[in-house]
C-alpha cells in the first residue's frame, strides 16, 4: 500500500474528526446561553434545507443557498454577538499554568470571606461567573475590577459602604463588578421568609449557570444557588465541597458518550424546584 493511498484514506477521517470536534465544542459552548434555542433552530433549518435540496436535486434552491451563504454568516455573527464575545474573552484569559490550583485558591478566598461575614452577620451575594456572561443579565452595576480577597469583599459588603447593596460578580480571581442588581425570581411557591438577596440569587441562577453564594444579614446563614435551586444552612465544609465540585474541572466526571451529552444539551434547564430545608428565617 503506497504512502499516497494512505494519505487519501486518512484525509476524510481527519476532516470528519475535525468537524465533529468543532461541532461538539460549539454545542457545548452555547449550551445554557440565551442563544441556545436560536442556534438549535438555525441548525435544524439549515440541515433540513441542505438535505432536501441535495436529495431532490433542487438546483434553484441550491443556488439560492449558495448565494446567501455570506449573508447568513453575517446574520450568525449578529445573532450570537454575546456568545462570540465571551468565547474570545475566554480564549484571552486561558489559564495555562495551574488552573486547578488557581481555583482552589479562589475557593479558599470565598470560604474565608463567607466565614468572616457570617460571623458578624453582614449580608453578601457573590455570583461566580461560569460560561454565561452575567453583565447581560444585570439591571445596573458598578465596575471595579480588583483582585478578590476577603478584605476586599468585607469592604464592599460593609453596611456603610455606598456599593454594599446588591451582589458582586467574580470572574477567576477578580471581582469585576459590585452593586449588581440581579433579576428576581418570579416564582410564587417560595417561602415568605426569603428576602430580596436570596430571591435575586435564585432569579440569577434560573437564567445563568453561575455559582452563587449568599450570606444572610439577619442570621448569618450560608446558602448557595445554582440552576434555580437554593440550598440553605450550609457549613463551611459543605460549601467548600460544593464549590470544589462546581469549579475544579479536574474533579468533574469523565465525559459520557457524545449522543448522551447532546441530549443533555438539548434538555431544558430546570427553572422550578429547589431545596429549602427548614433552617429559620433567611433575611435579606
Amino acid at each position: 500500500m503506497s504512502w499516497q493511498l494512505l494519505k487519501d484514506m486518512a484525509k476524510p477521517a481527519v476532516e470528519i474528526g475535525i468537524l465533529a470536534v468543532g461541532i461538539y465544542y460549539v454545542l457545548n459552548f452555547v449550551r445554557g446561553t440565551r442563544g441556545a434555542a436560536v442556534f438549535t433552530g438555525f441548525l435544524v433549518v439549515a440541515l433540513s434545507l441542505l438535505s432536501l435540496t441535495t436529495f431532490l436535486k433542487l438546483q434553484v434552491l441550491q443556488w439560492i443557498l449558495g448565494t446567501f451563504t455570506t449573508i447568513l454568516s453575517f446574520a450568525v455573527v449578529v445573532l450570537f454577538q454575546p456568545e462570540i464575545r465571551r468565547m474570545l474573552a475566554q480564549v484571552g484569559n486561558l489559564q495555562l499554568f495551574n488552573p486547578v490550583q488557581d481555583q482552589r485558591e479562589n475557593i479558599e478566598v470565598i470560604i474565608q470571606t463567607v466565614e468572616r461575614l457570617a460571623e458578624v452577620k453582614i449580608g453578601a451575594l457573590i455570583a461566580i461567573e461560569q460560561s454565561v456572561q452575567l453583565l447581560d443579565l444585570v439591571e445596573s452595576s458598578v465596575p471595579i475590577d480588583t483582585v478578590a480577597t476577603p478584605e476586599m469583599f468585607e469592604t464592599i459588603f460593609f453596611p456603610n459602604n455606598a456599593i454594599h447593596d446588591g451582589g458582586v460578580i467574580m470572574k477567576g480571581n477578580r471581582i469585576t463588578h459590585a452593586a449588581c442588581i440581579f433579576p428576581l425570581t418570579q416564582r410564587q411557591d417560595l417561602s415568605k421568609s426569603l428576602g430580596t438577596r436570596h430571591r435575586a440569587a435564585i432569579g440569577l441562577s434560573e437564567e445563568a449557570d453561575a455559582v452563587i453564594v449568599v450570606v444572610s444579614e439577619e442570621t448569618g446563614m450560608i446558602s448557595h444557588a445554582h440552576q434555580g435551586q437554593l440550598v440553605r444552612g450550609l457549613t463551611l465544609e459543605a460549601l467548600r465541597a460544593y464549590l470544589s465540585t462546581m469549579l475544579i474541572k479536574s474533579n468533574s466526571p469523565a465525559p459520557s458518550r457524545w449522543y448522551n451529552r447532546l441530549g443533555l444539551w438539548l434538555k431544558p434547564r430546570p427553572t422550578v424546584g429547589g431545596a429549602f430545608p427548614p433552617a429559620g428565617p433567611a433575611g435579606k
